[in-house]
């Protein structure tokens, strides 16, 4: 709870994950757009890699040169320029701000993708994968819904409201992803990648992504 927590450099203040350029397209207009976006994030878009990621990086939590190779390829399969500064920017911010939970250099380098940071550091504290699965992508939905009450999307009982619907979404998705391998890596959410891709030109931005 503490390393998902808003207190963490990882949360909705800077990056929306696309999500800005989706309202700015027209593409999430309403709640219930902005619910079927959420969803196909968490089934078949980035969020359903990141999830295998970390998944993946939870097993090999002492195993350096795993990590590593896992890591490569989480930043590898980043879609586009401020997706991949995303991913880097906050794994970076996590791994700074959880080393005060761990001895000096027990954790990845800088650099490593959020997924992976994350991942690495329930494993290596015996957090169960199932629960931490599922704490990482109501994080990322929380973030999301912070976003769009931010863009006025939504207010803070539809937000709420929201949340309390995705949560079945987020369980599944988690244990789908707990017995995943790196072979189930995929997504077809073309529509987010393009607006990742667009968002680098979108003028009078709020987030970097």
């Amino acid at each position: 709870m503490s390393w998902l927590s808003p207190v963490f450099p990882t949360g909705a203040y800077a990056y929306s994950a696309a999500l800005e350029q989706a309202v700015a397209e027209g593409n999430v207009t309403d709640a219930q757009s902005l619910q079927n976006w959420l969803t196909a994030l968490l089934d078949a878009g980035p969020q359903w890699n990141d999830a295998v990621f970390f998944a993946a990086a939870w097993r090999a939590a002492r195993d350096e040169a795993t990590i590593a190779e896992t890591a490569a390829l989480a930043r590898a399969m980043t879609g586009s320029a401020e997706r991949h500064r995303e991913t880097i920017d906050q794994g970076t911010g996590f791994l700074e701000a959880a080393a005060n939970w761990f001895e000096e250099d027990e954790l990845p380098p800088r650099g490593t993708p959020l997924c992976v940071a994350v991942g690495v550091a329930c494993g290596r504290d015996g957090i169960a994968l199932g629960d931490a699965t599922q704490a990482f992508l109501h994080a990322f939905v929380a973030n999301q819904l912070q976003v769009a009450i931010r863009l006025s999307v939504t207010g803070q009982r539809g937000a709420a409201k929201l949340l309390a619907e995705l949560e079945p979404v987020i369980a599944r998705v988690a244990k789908r992803a707990a017995s995943s391998t790196l072979d189930d890596l995929g997504s077809s959410t073309v529509l987010a990648d393009i607006a990742a891709m667009k968002h680098e030109t979108l003028s009078s931005r709020l987030f970097l992504s």
